[in-house]
Order: C-alpha cells, then structure tokens, then sequence
C-alpha cells in the first residue's frame, strides 16, 4: 500500500466551497459541476478522482495533494457521479452534456420547425435525450421499473409530438415569429409529463427524508412533489431564453440579404447561439433552487409528522431531501 498522508486541517471535501443558501453560491457550485469540459475528461481520470474524494472523506489522502488538486478532484466526482448512489453516470446523462447536447437539439428544433415531418423527428430526440436525463439525475433511492420507464418515455413523446404537431397546424397563418415559438412550448408541455412521469415511483411511494445532521427520519410523497415540481421549473427555465429569444433574433437576421443568401448556415448559426444561451442557463437554472431542499414539518404527511415529533419532539422544524436535477 502507497504511504498516505491526512487531510489539510479544517477542510472537508463535502463542504461546499460557495454558500447555497444564496441563488450566487448556487450559481457558482453549478458554474463549476456543468463545465462541459469536464465530458472530456477519461474513464480513469474520473476513477481516481473518486478514489481521492473518498479517501480524503476517511481522512486520507496521498502525500502532498493540495486543496487544489483535492477541489479539482470533487468538481469532477460532482459532475460524473450520482449525488445518492455514488454510481458514475453515463456521460450523455450528465448536466455537463447538457450543453453540448441540448445545443446540438435546440438549434435543430428551431431550424426545422416548419414541416410535420421535421417537427416530430426533432421532437422525438429531443424526448429520447430528456428521458435519458432525467432517469440519470432521478432520486436514486426510488427504483423504477423498465416498463415504468417505457410508460414515461411514450407518455412524454406523446404530449411533445402533440403540442408541437397541433401547434404547427394551428399557427399555419399566424405571424412567423409564434410559429418559431411552437418547439419551447411543445418543449415545456413535454417537461411537465416527462419528468413526473420518469420519477412517477418518488410521487408514489415518497422519497427519503433527514434531518439537518443527515439523519433518516422516514418517507415522504409531499417531499416528492415539491423537489420534481422545482426540477420542472428549473428545465423550463433553461430551455426559456433561447427558444423565446433566438427565434427572435433569426426572424430579424433572415431579412437582410447575406443572411438570404448562406441559407445553408443558418442551422450551425442557431446551434452554435443555443451553445451560448445554455452555458449560461444550464448552471442558472440548476441554481434556481437548492439541490438539498427543505420543508417544513408542518407541511408533511400526518402520520409522518406524528412519527417525527413522537421521536424528537420540536426538535425537527425541517426535513431534508435531494431534488434531483
């Protein structure tokens, strides 16, 4: 066994190095954990960074790491490994892929809204990637059943395909500029089912709830609800920006004629836009509330609330729980 040394004085690897009671302390943890370099980085790299992150929480680590090196090491073990289970995620889950790949299906939803046949392909990749999202970044202490996945999946194409379809139909003779707008509605339609629907055994069977030191003081549904409703939002607001603003910008461009004339480049243009509204609202949006969220006991199921103030009295005004993303 390598000689191994003990961690610097007064630093905890699971500390956060920003406040997250504050929207900027969120904004910046995020900023950090959704770099989408971090996609780049190999299997290996990953490995030993997890290796150090938890050697440095038994409190070891190898001779003369540097804070540094040891906060190096947690962004990348935030950005690849599942807050609950510790599993490494798959890279196409992550929210650091977020940029590069929601990129790459925004600005082809918003190029190619105009035929029915466009609408549905785009919109059936861009379900088939959410799914994929939000089963990787789910509350991975609520199993869930490869048919309840299938149930999601469809159910979430389905609410897409239909509002952008019916949409596309009715906006026919409406202005350009809201027929431009039908993916981010068939986009957040979709949300709403989607996300729900993929965390469906949280709702039902409720998630794991602590107290402030971490301690489990039961389940809850209510908890549930309140953690997917803020991840609801939270993807309705990173999609917002550049699928209201953008079309905007396009519908104003394509009316000079250099733009007329590179037709061919206008959808690498609307990829490359998305790029740069999502490196922004990817981490922003995952910022909007905080990941470790609270409710009031007050606000909890009955028999739960009985079961906690039997045990502690009216020493839990608060439980905890992990959102998801």
């Amino acid at each position: 066994h390598a000689k191994m040394a003990t961690v610097p004085l007064g630093f905890n690897i699971d500390s956060p190095r920003w406040d997250q009671s504050t929207f900027v302390g969120r904004l910046k943890h995020f900023l950090n954990i959704t770099d989408p370099r971090t996609v780049l980085v190999p299997e290996e790299e990953l490995d030993r960074a997890k290796a150090l992150v938890e050697g440095c929480r038994a409190g070891l680590v190898p001779p003369g790491s540097s804070w540094e090196q040891l906060l190096y090491a947690k962004k990348l073990y935030d950005s690849a490994f599942h807050p609950d289970s510790g599993e490494k995620m798959n890279f196409m889950g992550r929210m650091s892929f977020q940029v590069p790949g929601g990129m790459a299906i925004t600005g082809c939803m918003l190029q190619f809204y105009r035929t029915v046949p466009a609408v549905v392909f785009w919109q059936w990749v861009n379900q088939s990637f959410n799914a994929f999202v939000n089963y990787t970044n789910r509350n991975a202490a609520s199993p869930i059943s490869l048919r309840q996945i299938g149930v999601a999946y469809v159910t979430a194409t389905g609410a897409a395909l239909a509002t952008a379809v019916g949409l596309n139909l009715y906006t026919k003779r409406a202005p350009p500029l809201l027929t431009r707008w039908v993916p981010f509605a068939a986009v957040a339609a979709a949300n709403c089912v989607n996300i729900p629907m993929m965390r469906q055994q949280e709702i039902i069977n409720g998630i794991t709830v602590t107290d402030e030191n971490n301690n489990e003081l039961g389940r809850s549904r209510r908890a549930a609800v309140k953690g997917i409703t803020q991840v609801v939002l939270s993807r309705i607001t990173m999609a917002a920006p550049g699928m209201i603003i953008l079309p905007i910008i396009m519908e104003r461009l394509e009316k000079f004629t250099f733009m007329q004339r590179i037709r061919v480049l206008h959808g690498p243009l609307q990829v490359l836009l998305c790029g740069g509204f999502l490196l922004f609202m990817v981490p922003a949006a995952c910022a909007l509330f905080p990941q470790r969220c609270s409710l009031a006991l007050a606000d909890l199921e009955l028999e739960l609330r009985q079961s906690i103030v039997a045990k502690h009295g009216d020493k839990v005004p608060y439980v905890y729980f992990n959102k998801g993303l």
